[in-house]
């Protein structure tokens, strides 16, 4: 039987064509068209110095005392709070006397016992009824006996915790009720007339730390202050927890608005920074290594640089970049090379003011 042929219509035709098109553009790459974006840059300075370095601490006395009792004793009462200013010989809490002052009227007794037993020899010897060596035991007995009375006197007294000094309560360690040992701490008095400033370094800042030029302070609660601090002590040994070394700021301004707990911050200016500082958000890492975008012709170009030393907020680069340069500051991972920018200057960071 022979076959028939159906026509191929005119739609079908026009169908197919178009379908050939658009599978051949498919397959063509699309090349594109780089876009002016705007960048945040910045003009690299010769090194000479820096940023200051900043850290957070809290503000504290220089001389804190932790008291506590004598003896031991259930605390009856605690006479102050947190935060109150005491004076020198103001009670700060007591302990039941009951049982100090038994001992006390204990030995009392004792001693009076001994004076008698060593004044009836004395009345002997003096009649040649007893030995010298009989009389000398009983006129020992008597001094140890009149020793221990006084000692139970004086830890009569130990029931009441008194003040050493003028100063405030920083810290209440025991509450009423609580059975304390001899020596425990019950609360903390700082002397308020000396303050300062408490931070933790870590150890690659040491060296700069020690070097330091100028000290600046600045409280949270006060940002428009600015007082001026010497490093006074720097801990020899690191905190196990935290492996930093706890350094210690002398104020030598005097503020009443400054007070103890405050956080404040330290602007630590060194006098010379060898390499060249730039902002921490300028270096990238796209898995070449680090590198900074360098702005020449309002186009950016990758450059590799060597990393001297991490910072909180900027780095210390041992090489790659020269005096100068423009580097982009802001945005500089999105980026791509040769891509056109709209540079926008931002001017470097200096140091804090100081007073």
């Amino acid at each position: 039987m022979a076959s028939r042929h159906r026509p191929i219509s005119k739609e079908w035709t026009l169908l197919a064509a178009l379908c050939t098109l658009l599978l051949l553009g498919c397959g063509k790459d699309e090349i594109p068209v780089a876009s002016v974006r705007p960048v945040l840059v910045q003009k690299v300075g010769n090194g000479s110095a820096g940023a200051p370095a900043v850290y957070s601490g809290d503000i504290r006395a220089r001389y804190e005392s932790d008291l506590g009792f004598r003896i031991p004793g259930k605390i009856v009462a605690r006479l102050v709070d947190a935060g109150s200013a005491v004076k020198g010989g103001q009670a700060l809490a007591r302990i039941d006397p009951a049982d100090a002052g038994l001992q006390a009227t204990q030995a009392e007794a004792n001693r009076e016992l001994a004076e008698a037993e060593a004044k009836r020899y004395r009345d002997l010897r003096a009649k040649n009824f007893v030995s010298q060596s009989a009389l000398d035991a009983k006129e020992t007995t008597l001094k140890a006996a009149a020793a221990q009375a006084a000692l139970a006197r004086n830890q009569s007294t130990y029931t009441t915790l008194s003040a050493d000094h003028d100063g405030i309560v920083t810290a209440v360690l025991a509450e009423t009720g609580q059975v304390v040992a001899a020596g425990q701490a019950i609360v903390r008095i700082a002397r308020p007339e000396e303050k300062e400033l408490v931070i933790n370094v870590p150890e690659g800042r040491i060296g700069e730390l020690r070097a330091a030029t100028a000290v600046a302070i600045a409280p949270w609660a006060h940002p428009e202050l600015r007082l001026r601090g010497r490093l006074r002590e720097l801990s020899p040994a690191a905190d196990p927890a935290t492996r930093t070394y706890a350094a210690r700021f002398s104020i030598l301004d005097v503020s009443p608005d400054l007070q103890l707990g405050m956080t404040a911050q330290a602007f630590v200016s060194s006098a010379t920074v060898d390499g060249v500082v730039v902002p921490a958000a300028a270096v990238v890492d796209q898995g070449q290594g680090p590198a900074v975008w360098v702005v020449a012709s309002d186009k950016v170009q990758r450059r590799p640089v060597q990393i001297k030393q991490l910072r909180d907020n900027d780095v210390i680069l041992s090489g790659g970049l020269q005096a100068g340069e423009t580097i982009v500051v802001a945005g500089a991972h999105k980026l791509v090379a040769d891509q056109p920018v709209r540079p926008q200057l931002q001017e470097a960071a200096g140091p804090a003011p100081h007073p």
